[in-house]
């Protein structure tokens, strides 16, 4: 059980607003609170009352009134952060929230670190790091999937699967080391070809996790969408249309984009950062020649690119540039400018790139609702059963995964060789270890106090 001293920090938005909550939380949350709240009805002190319960009082400072409020009395272990914990509903005004939290830290709290509540829920046992990481994945939510997401693995989706795995592993690494120990009354004969069945069903299991970390991570942060082009094609009338907002600067004058300009927007719970780029072309011009590069450089780290092409100029060799970078890349090709007479067809594009292009107008907003509908296919249709689904969404787990599959793939290697069976703890161990790092049963200090510094105050 992981101890420490009182907290106290305002948990809801610092704005004007219809309530404010300040939380206590700590052996002596109640106590403080007590010295502050004074209930209007029977005169109790918050020590006496029943856990759970909520109790209308004011807050005063000496004998002036500072606010009339509710408060929350949740007693250890069955809170938050397993400690004891008060909540002091206040009005929402930012001089009155301030001046009670004010008065906590004068009756003995200290300001909480950002992500100090879920910290202490995490030191003290009552969820482990990887749901402790969903918490915060809540907040930040994009869209429902995300959402979804987050709630799956903060009700510990991820955990059970770690855990069982875990377990299944640390089962035989105590079997090889006590019939290492006493091989009178255990045998290890033919066990290198049991394990590697019950190794191949790990790798099964963690293969088909890290599988999902590319679309966890689109669901949890966007798809990362590139518009790519030569100048003058359309690309920034396209960011506008998408947005539905003049964001991006449109003129006839080719390289008016010199940089590249993100913006955000939401389609059928997907969420897409778009990124309108420098049209990609040969020039001498040193800022413009930065701008291409820059464009060439957000290409490869593209979830999709969207390459506008405009069909009223011929087809060059910046085009076949631009076919290049985006050949192994998820891609739409727009034929772009409809509304003038086209000199590129659909059956030039096919010739070139094995796909099928869409006919637009960002001009005239013609087709683009086609790209819209191509995006939810390539996308969002995949993921309408997110839900029945373990994603792994967090960076840090995919990377533990990755080792732990290296040191399972690595006990099949010493079968094969036929070592000794200690060869097979060490790195059985090893898969344990890292497996230990997603839900916190392996990772430093450090570590710990990273992820948490990231929270935001409250939480």
């Amino acid at each position: 059980m992981f101890k420490t001293d009182t907290i106290t920090a305002i948990s809801t938005a610092v704005s004007n607003s219809g309530i404010s909550i300040i939380r206590i939380s700590g052996d002596e949350a109640i106590e403080v609170a007590d010295k502050i709240f004074y209930a209007k009805r029977n005169n109790k002190k918050l020590k006496d009352v029943k856990s759970h319960t909520i109790h209308y009082g004011i807050i005063k400072d000496g004998d002036k009134d500072v606010d009339e409020v509710l408060v929350s009395v949740m007693k250890a272990p069955n809170t938050y952060t397993k400690e004891d914990v008060v909540e002091i509903n206040c009005h929402g005004g930012i001089t009155v929230t301030k001046k009670i939290l004010d008065l906590i830290l004068k009756n003995g709290a200290r300001t909480a670190e950002p992500g100090e509540f879920t910290k202490r829920a995490f030191l003290n046992g009552r969820i482990d790091l990887s749901q402790a990481e969903a918490v915060m994945d809540i907040i930040n939510a994009r869209n429902n999937m995300a959402l979804s997401a987050s709630i799956s693995q903060m009700e510990g989706s991820i955990s059970k699967t770690i855990k069982d795995l875990r377990q299944k592993i640390i089962h035989h690494i105590a079997f090889i080391e006590a019939a290492l120990d006493d091989p009178e009354h255990y045998t290890l004969n033919n066990y290198g070809e049991e394990l590697r069945v019950d190794v191949n069903d790990y790798l099964i299991v963690i293969n088909d996790l890290v599988k999902t970390s590319d679309d966890g991570r689109i669901i949890s942060q966007g798809i990362k969408t590139v518009i790519l082009g030569k100048p003058n094609a359309g690309k920034s009338s396209l960011m506008n249309t998408l947005l539905g907002t003049q964001r991006a600067i449109v003129t006839d004058i080719a390289g008016t984009t010199r940089d590249t300009l993100e913006e955000s927007m939401t389609l059928s719970e997907m969420h897409l950062d778009i990124v309108d780029t420098a049209g990609i072309r040969e020039t001498e011009d040193v800022v413009e020649k930065i701008g291409v590069e820059r464009s060439k450089e957000a290409a490869k780290s593209a979830d999709l690119v969207i390459y506008v092409v405009d069909s009223s100029v011929p087809l060059d060799e910046n085009d076949k540039e631009i076919i290049k970078l985006i050949s192994d890349k998820k891609s739409i090709v727009l034929l772009n400018k409809t509304d003038l007479e086209s000199i590129v067809s659909k059956d030039d594009i096919k010739e070139i790139i094995n796909t099928e292009p869409i006919e637009i107008s960002a001009k005239e907003n013609i087709g683009i609702d086609d790209i819209k509908n191509r995006i939810k296919e390539m996308f969002y249709d995949g993921m309408v059963s997110y839900n029945h689904e373990i994603f792994i969404t967090n960076a840090r787990h995919k990377e533990a995964l990755v080792n732990a599959k290296k040191s399972l793939e690595l006990v099949l290697v010493s079968i094969d060789d036929e070592m000794p069976e200690d060869f097979f703890s060490i790195d059985l161990m090893g898969a344990y270890e890292e497996l230990g790092y997603i839900i916190g049963e392996e990772v430093s200090d450090d570590l710990v106090n990273e992820i948490f510094s990231k929270f935001c105050m409250g939480k």
